[in-house]
């Protein structure tokens, strides 16, 4: 038995984790290329089904698709080429670059040091074009390798305990998390990664899942043991971390069979040899549901953490209107975004920031966010190069639509400090923190909450990369020192903890 109620684990692991000066310094962590994981899961006996690979015009304009949601009592349904789409374009292969020691493969949602720790399985019912059953996606060659025949939607309502998202779905998106892929160069504190990398992901897919008229829902409140049983998942290396319910019909699946056999599937191994970092494990068991009961416990009633009103005068946003924005469509957009690595040091617009911030924070399908709209980060910027905007701090105040000054300045060298030391944050136009006070929210949720938060901003962080580049921007996703974010933007984000940073600005190369 787990005991998520027991936060301890998540403020441990939490404060383990910390990045600080010091720890970055005496770190003899260094990275073995010669032992560099395959960025692959692979069933060398399994032989896979090729999907459709035009990629289809939805018409839909990125900022639309970031902003809005189709109503869960939609019915729709997926057939071949919608999944086909869904998942090119939220973990596809979107670009090569060879290199000297080889070839990397990036995919269309950005992930920690392009290592892609996040690999997606399919449960669906009979959809047009693709039988019903349990399927692996295999990014390499852009097809589907089925795991199990059969309709197994009910070992997923079960599992959620009766979830109506997931008991409606014709097709279920579960997203795993591989420990060693990202661990290689994260050591330790790759378990917050799992939480942005899934949430960049799931950030595409629910956007595309608009743009194709499909409800989509996130749903993290399941029995942990009975999604990786489905799977069949080697849980000291691999862990279900969230599903994605997509699709809405009126019917249930039927009820699921009174034993789920184990597949024992030959996977090729990731590297010669992994290092294995407890901590990973230990909080991912510490935040495991065992029970129907406990799903249901877990799932929604949000705690509400407004920021406290303005002290002083704020500065109104002024984002576009729906006939004023970009029409650039959420495919284009996805398919051209990259993660910038130089920013210009040139103004962006208030106009554009505001647009960013209104597209990106009007709520995400989530089911440990109740009522919708809920949010469990807050948004905190250093802003250097905005026109209309002092150089300064500033806290985003979501339900006035503005952004409330702490200091003024320029922060240029403190942004690049808080950043790593990295040129990234220092020459952005602006830096995007999200801070998050953990207290009440591992208090409703226990430790499970540690990876809603986290996979909370991996998604807002995703919608902040598509909004930036929808108006031909440039973003990039970035790690920090934790408590020296807290104290620059204190006193008013004491008690917080930095969760994600993501800067903005015009990309160097203006390939944006």
């Amino acid at each position: 038995m787990t005991d998520n109620r027991n936060s301890d684990a998540a403020w441990n692991y939490h404060n383990v984790t910390k990045h600080s000066y010091t720890s970055i310094r005496t770190n003899a962590h260094f990275m073995d290329w010669n032992n560099q994981p395959l960025p692959f899961k692979i069933y060398p006996t399994l032989e896979p089904m090729r999907l459709p690979g035009e990629v289809r015009q939805s018409g839909v304009a990125a900022l639309s698709a970031i902003a809005e949601r189709v109503s869960v009592q939609t019915n729709a349904s997926p057939d071949l080429k919608a999944v086909a789409q869904l998942l090119y374009l939220s973990a596809g292969i979107t670009r090569r670059r060879k290199y000297s020691g080889g070839e990397i493969y990036f995919r269309a949602a950005a992930c920690t040091g392009a290592l892609y720790e996040v690999e997606l399985y399919l449960v669906c019912g009979e959809l047009g074009g693709l039988e019903a059953g349990v399927y692996h996606f295999g990014p390499a060659e852009f097809g589907l390798r089925k795991l199990r025949a059969g309709d197994y939607r009910g070992a997923l309502v079960e599992a959620t305990g009766g979830e109506a998202a997931i008991a409606h779905a014709p097709l279920t998106i579960i997203c795993t998390c591989t420990y060693w892929r990202n661990a290689w160069k994260y050591q330790a504190r790759t378990y917050r990664h799992f939480g942005w990398d899934n949430g960049t992901l799931l950030a595409n897919l629910l956007a595309v899942a608009t743009a194709l008229g499909l409800p989509a829902k996130v749903v993290c409140g399941f029995v942990d043991a009975n999604v990786n049983r489905l799977l069949d998942v080697n849980t000291e290396r691999e862990v279900a971390f969230s599903l994605v319910a997509v699709g809405h019909a009126d019917g249930l699946p039927p009820p699921p069979p009174a034993e789920i056999s184990p597949l024992s599937l030959e996977t090729v191994p990731l590297s010669q040899r992994e290092v294995d970092y407890p901590l990973m494990r230990e909080i991912h068991a510490a935040s495991s549901l065992d029970s129907k009961e406990e799903v249901e416990e877990w799932r929604g009633h949000t705690p509400m953490t407004d920021v406290p009103p303005p002290a002083g005068p704020v500065v109104q946003l002024t984002p576009l209107s729906d006939a004023e924005m970009p029409r650039d469509p959420i495919e284009q957009v996805i398919q051209r975004r990259g993660s910038t690595r130089k920013f210009a040091r040139s103004p962006i617009t208030l106009t554009q920031l505001s647009t960013m911030l209104d597209r990106t924070t009007r709520g995400v399908p989530a089911d440990f966010l109740d009522p919708p709209g809920a949010q469990l980060n807050d948004l905190y910027l250093i802003v250097h190069a905005v026109d209309g905007l002092s150089p300064g701090a500033y806290v985003f105040h979501r339900s006035r639509g503005a952004l409330d000054c702490l200091k003024q300045g320029n922060f240029r060298a403190d942004a690049g400090y808080l950043g790593l030391q990295q040129e990234l944050p220092a020459d952005a136009a602006i830096d995007i923190f999200f801070l998050a006070d953990l207290r009440p929210i591992l208090q409703r949720f226990g430790n499970r909450g540690y990876r809603a938060v986290q996979l909370e901003a991996g998604i807002l962080g995703g919608k902040l990369y598509l909004a930036a580049y929808a108006q031909h921007l440039g973003a990039t996703g970035l790690t920090f020192f934790d408590d020296d974010v807290t104290r620059f933007f204190s006193p008013h984000a004491e008690g917080k903890s930095a969760i994600f940073l993501v800067a903005v600005g015009h990309s160097a190369k203006h390939k944006t």
